[in-house]
């Protein structure tokens, strides 16, 4: 047999050494030296090979029959058949995940076929018979050969085994844990070999598998978390996850009924709003009763009343509410004859009530000249240094009303010839609150100089004195003012 190599199946450069079954057995070395040089030739096979397991690629340390691909990031196969001359001869290159095999085109076309061991018995002549002068050969017997015999039995490439019933079947190099990925990384089992891949969400860097944070990229609409291998989507208070786990929609908060009045979406939340007469509590939902009446002490002119959602103006006794709800009149209760006068008294009314006034009674030496007027004769010795008349008034007054006001005014009702007439108060103006303005010969008028608050009665007797120097006179005459201050400002 001729000594030939035959190329090993992970690289070109190791190759183990056989011996082709040429037709003859004459170019074969004896079997000594044919024994001598097979075992030199495995232990230089297996020195390439052990060379070839510690070599790297680009600094990636890569499966046996893989190598780094910068463009992928990973190790790639390597197409051992795409080198110059990978197989010697004729044999044929096939490249596998990992490695590659040279298979001889003709090695399964001879197979050898298994002979009996029982040899023919030689044929000789009887003796009896003519012995012919040529020798007669027996037949040639059948001898086994001395080499390992291959039956049926399929040669399987790398990455796949025998199979009890002459296939081959794939090698799960994953499940047998037989691959060379690294820790961080996924073995995937393929037809022949295997595959190392980093799991959804990760990425190869530097030969180890990373994890891909996918909130620097905008996977989500709003909120990102990143997680090992993944991540979370989640949302704004007021918008709900899609069902696309990455979208958010706007949550219409007004369906709940948040308010307790009125409710009004917005794009992420919402807005409550409130009747008239209520305004919006702290909480933003809830509605509380808007007191009106502490915002201005003018809605009502005497009192305001709160309400639910509203208020209401009242007034004090002897008043009413006018149309606009807010402002307050006098009740003239002797009008409406809601009083309690007697049919001899009169009933006199002012701003928040009524009074009911006695029938006159002139004290002596006066007499009764009218309903309202007392006189003294000027013949009763009696009245000598008395006032003429007496003429009794009533009036009301404003509680607090504005000053100076002219309140009253005094005119004499007679003239005579080459008299004049001087007007003052006589009494009742203790209090300073009054004063006489003369404003012509025969009149004055009553200022109020001063607030008066009431409720309060004032009885002022205002004099005028007519003065004639021609006939020698001097007399007077007296209006006895009653004035009535209201309690409020009126």
């Amino acid at each position: 047999m001729a000594l030939g190599t035959r190329p090993l199946g992970f690289s070109s450069s190791a190759r183990l050494c056989f011996c082709r079954a040429p037709a003859s057995s004459a170019g074969c070395p004896p079997r000594g030296l044919a024994a001598l040089k097979l075992p030199l030739c495995r232990m230089l096979a297996a020195l390439v090979f052990a060379l070839l397991c510690i070599q790297s690629a680009h600094g990636q340390r890569c499966p046996y029959g893989f190598e780094y691909s910068p463009s992928l990031g990973r190790c790639a196969d390597v197409n051992e058949c795409s080198w110059p001359q990978p197989c010697q001869g004729e044999m044929l290159c096939v490249n596998r995940i990992g490695g590659y095999q040279c298979l001889s085109s003709d090695y399964y076309d001879q197979p050898y076929r298994r002979v009996g061991s029982v040899q023919p018995e030689p044929s000789y002549p009887e003796p009896s018979d003519r012995i012919s002068d040529a020798f007669v050969p027996a037949p040639a017997r059948r001898v086994e050969p001395s080499y390992p015999i291959v039956g049926n039995t399929a040669l399987c490439t790398l990455g796949y085994a025998p199979a009890a019933d002459g296939t081959c079947n794939d090698i799960d190099e994953c499940e047998t844990n037989s691959h060379h990925c690294n820790p961080t990384q996924v073995c995937i089992n393929t037809a022949g070999g295997y595959t190392c891949s980093c799991t959804e969400g990760y990425w190869l860097v530097a030969g180890q598998c990373q994890d891909i944070d996918e909130c620097r990229y905008g996977y989500c609409q709003q909120l990102c978390a990143n997680v090992a291998g993944s991540y979370s989507c989640s949302c704004n208070p007021g918008f709900l996850l899609n069902s696309d786990s990455r979208t958010c929609q706007d949550v219409d908060e007004c369906e709940e009924e948040p308010c307790s009045h009125g409710c009004f979406n917005t794009y992420g939340s919402f807005m409550c709003n409130c009747n008239e007469g209520f305004e919006l509590a702290s909480d933003g939902t809830t509605c509380i009763d808007l007191d009106e009446c502490r915002f201005s002490d003018f809605l009502c002119q005497y009192r305001c009343v709160n309400a639910p959602g509203s208020f209401s103006c009242i007034c004090p006794p002897g008043y009413y509410l006018q149309d606009d709800s807010r402002t307050c009149e006098d009740t003239n209760e002797c009008d409406t004859g809601n009083n309690t006068c007697t049919t001899e008294q009169v009933c006199f009314n002012f701003q928040g009530g009524y009074t009911c006034l006695n029938p006159l009674q002139c004290a002596p030496p006066y007499v009764i000249v009218s309903d309202n007027q007392c006189m003294c004769s000027a013949e009763n010795p009696a009245c000598r240094d008395l006032p003429f008349t007496i003429l009794y008034r009533h009036m009301d007054l404003l509680s607090g009303r504005a000053v100076p006001a002219d309140i009253f005014q005094m005119q004499a009702t007679t003239r005579y010839p080459g008299a004049f007439y001087i007007f003052q108060i006589k009494s009742g103006n203790d209090g300073r609150e009054f004063y006489m303005r003369q404003t012509s010969n025969v009149s004055a008028t009553l200022v109020l100089t001063r607030p008066i608050k009431g409720p309060k009665q004032l009885v002022l007797d205002l004099e005028m004195v007519t003065v004639n120097n021609v006939i020698n006179f001097r007399g007077s005459s007296i209006i006895r003012l009653t004035i009535f201050v209201s309690e409020h400002q009126f």
